[in-house]
Parts: C-alpha cells; structure tokens; sequence
C-alpha cells in the first residue's frame, strides 16, 4: 500500500478530522496513536516504534505526520504545519515546505523565505518549491 492508499484507508477508518488531529497530537509531542503511525509509516516503522531511531518521541512520527498532510488536509492543520519550519528536524522542516506547496499554505510565505537560509540543502530546495507555488497562485 502506498502512503496515499494507507492515509486514505485511515480516514475512512476514522474519520479525516480525527486522523488530521492525531498528525497534529504526534507533531505537539502528545500521546501517539499507534495505529495512526502505522498508517503513516506502514509495517516498517514497527522497529522505529520499538526503539530504534529514537522510537515515537524521535523525529520520524514528526516526519510522518507531516507527510499525512500531502493526503489529508483541513486548514486547521496551517498553524502545525507553520510551526514544523522551526523543528529541530531538517525531514520536518524539509515536509513542512513540501506541505506548503501541495497546499498552498499562503500564511507560509515568512516561515519559507527564512528556510531559504536553511543550512540544509534539501530544506532550501522545498522551501523554493513552496514560495514558487505561493507566488504563482497569487496570480
């Protein structure tokens, strides 16, 4: 199953307002919902769960998370995905940026013209996608 089949699955399952809710629980650092990770991230992430790679407080449920909004998206999901451009993460932030641009977050533009500096190349490269995409839908 793709991720797109998988987090589309889950909000039938759930219900996209609760799937979107439990991606922002995971992105605050609150309780994590297993099966909603393991939506996310499919049977691999059982080992990222069990400890390695820093297990469900590390970085991956964030990235993960984060990625749910490419699928699923309301607008109440903006103030998460403007607050995953500061995330100690560079996978975050570089989401966070791709998220922007798939859905046109135009409250994003400050948050991606500064990870236009960000040290990371990967992050400054969707950081441009995303002010590309911001500059041509105002048009």
């Amino acid at each position: 199953m793709t991720p797109r089949e998988s987090i589309e699955a889950e909000c039938l399952r759930v219900g996209a307002s609760t799937f979107l809710a439990n991606c922002v629980q995971i992105l605050r650092g609150g309780d994590v919902d297993e099966e909603t990770l393991l939506a996310l991230a499919g049977p691999g992430a059982t080992e990222i769960l069990r400890g390695k790679e820093g297990g469900v407080s590390g970085y991956w449920p964030r990235v993960w998370a984060m990625r749910g909004f490419l699928y699923a998206w309301e607008d109440t999901a903006t103030h998460v995905v403007l607050e995953g451009a500061n995330d100690p993460s560079w996978r975050v932030r570089e989401m966070s940026a791709k998220v922007v641009a798939r859905r046109g977050v135009v409250d994003a533009f400050d948050a991606m013209a500064l990870l236009g500096n960000d040290p990371v190349l990967r992050v400054r490269t969707a950081a441009e996608r995303a002010l590309v995409r911001l500059a041509a839908s105002e048009t």
